[in-house]
């Protein structure tokens, strides 16, 4: 299936029912019409990060179930997998093979070496402090070989994702034949996961380095260009990054919209929102949500520092149970620039406050992603936080087939699930059509949205200090 103007569902293979096929039944009952996509998260084998350090792409993961279930999704949903390209498990056969054949493993090159990277000399405290870094140390792990030799091999995430040298002819294959083998089983988009860490080159600070990165998203898609399906490269930085991306005609995310909302929300002000909203492009996918936390730096430059501390301390302060030690090395957070927590409970569990961000996710340029806590409008998971000490598990709650249909019960949720319905059938969201916004006063919005030949016009106009609105198709009043 190819990709559709729906709004696509963000899921765990097991959060929304147990497997991929209690997941079909939940999407083709509980969620039916409100979803037309579903980035299914991995669903590989995996030995950390909850998918994220896949051994083996050619195989799902039998908690899961299996290569068919993930096809028969993909006859009703387009759909989106991810590609980690910057690294791959410490436990997969490329990373074993080279561990006891050294230099005549195959896979010797597959992997990038922190040694062999640095003249000699080098790197000194300099080099290692100018490398866009997740954590507070240089990014390598040291490999034992069978002969008892060591080597420092680049690693960038957690201790299971040994980052590949994505210059190398082996790594170029690895990467065309697993995509290839991908779009074979369904996969409509691939995300390129950590996409802006990939390309590592001296001098640099590592992170979305030109021009090489261009080298590389031209090659994927070569790579892909006879498959029929799209790339979406992940970013989570500086808009302008993103913007580059899109200035090539690809989709991009809107990260920077979950923060910009908040600030909208807890100030009552919308001079912020329509301004970013006037700057993003159509081709893009909308968040609020993701299986990450809040991303702050995607602000930057879109609300002041100040603002970015308003929304932030306010986030704080009238956030459920939201508190900054879930976002600190304590619970395991990787990122120091993202905010552990559901939107939900970052809107202090407020059905028409959340209700209104999804509402301005809907009007908003693009397509909605909406992960799946928040399709349930769930709220922070206190007891799975504590039991794992991952921060980013407070938004990871594994909803039962039982749960859901309680959840879908609840009025915010029975709103939300209808104006998922109407995003996705109303013709006046189409890409290829044209959008309106203004501010009529400091607290209100009005988003106005035409299809191409503007025969459906589509118009939300609303309050965000009162929490008010309207929302009129072609002059008639719609409810939700």
């Amino acid at each position: 299936m190819s990709i559709t103007n729906k709004v696509m569902l963000i899921t765990y293979p097991d959060s929304l029912g147990k497997n991929i096929h209690e997941l079909s039944e939940v999407l083709a009952t509980d969620l039916k019409g409100a979803v037309g996509g579903v980035h299914l998260l991995p669903f590989f084998p995996s030995t950390g990060d909850r998918g994220f350090a896949p051994t083996d792409y050619s195989t799902v993961d039998p908690t899961f179930g299996d290569w068919s279930d993930v096809e028969k999704l993909g006859e009703q949903y387009y759909l989106m997998f991810d590609f980690m390209i910057n690294h791959i498990s410490r436990q997969s056969k490329y990373y074993r093979d080279f561990q006891n054949n050294k230099d005549k493993s195959p896979y010797a090159d597959l992997f990038l070496s922190w040694d062999k990277f640095w003249p000699e000399g080098r790197p000194t405290q300099a080099d290692v402090d100018l490398i866009y870094k997740r954590k507070d140390k240089a990014p390598y792990q040291e490999i034992t070989f069978a002969d008892g030799s060591k080597e420092k091999l680049w690693n960038t995430f957690g201790p299971e994702q040994i980052d590949l040298d994505i210059r190398k002819e082996v790594t170029k294959n690895f990467i065309k034949q697993t995509l290839s083998k991908l779009i074979d089983h369904g996969a409509d988009i691939i995300r390129l996961d950590a996409f802006a860490y990939a390309v590592k080159k001296l001098d640099t600070n590592d992170f979305f380095v030109e021009p090489e990165i261009w080298d590389l998203l031209n090659q994927v898609q070569a790579d892909i260009a006879s498959k029929g399906a799209m790339i979406l490269p992940e970013i989570h930085e500086h808009y302008s990054m993103p913007f580059k991306i899109a200035e090539h005609d690809y989709f991009i995310y809107d990260f920077a919209l979950p923060m910009v909302t908040l600030y909208s929300l807890y100030s009552g002000k919308t001079n912020r929102l329509a301004a970013w909203l006037k700057k993003c492009p159509m081709k893009q996918f909308t968040t609020l949500d993701t299986h990450d936390g809040i991303g702050v730096v995607d602000a930057r430059d879109i609300l002041t520092p100040e603002e970015i501390d308003y929304t932030s301390n306010e986030l704080y302060k009238v956030g459920a149970n939201v508190k900054k030690k879930y976002s600190s090395a304590e619970y395991h957070n990787l990122d120091i620039y993202q905010i552990n927590t559901t939107y939900y409970s970052a809107l202090g569990n407020d059905d028409k406050k959340y209700f209104m961000s999804r509402l301005i996710q809907v009007f908003a340029p693009g397509i909605p992603q909406v992960y799946y806590v928040g399709m349930l409008a769930g709220k922070n998971d206190i007891k799975l936080l504590e039991e794992t000490k991952e921060g980013r598990n407070i938004n990871r709650h594994y909803y039962s087939r039982e749960e859901v249909a309680q959840e879908i019960k609840r009025p915010v949720v029975e709103s939300l699930l209808r104006l998922f319905t109407f995003r996705n059938q109303e013709a006046a969201f189409d890409l290829n059509g044209s959008i309106q916004i203004t501010t009529p006063t400091e607290n209100t919005i009005q988003i106005d949205r035409y299809n191409q030949d503007q025969s459906r016009h589509a118009q939300l106009q609303a309050n965000l200090k009162d929490l008010t609105y309207q929302v009129n198709v072609n002059g008639e009043q719609v409810t939700f």
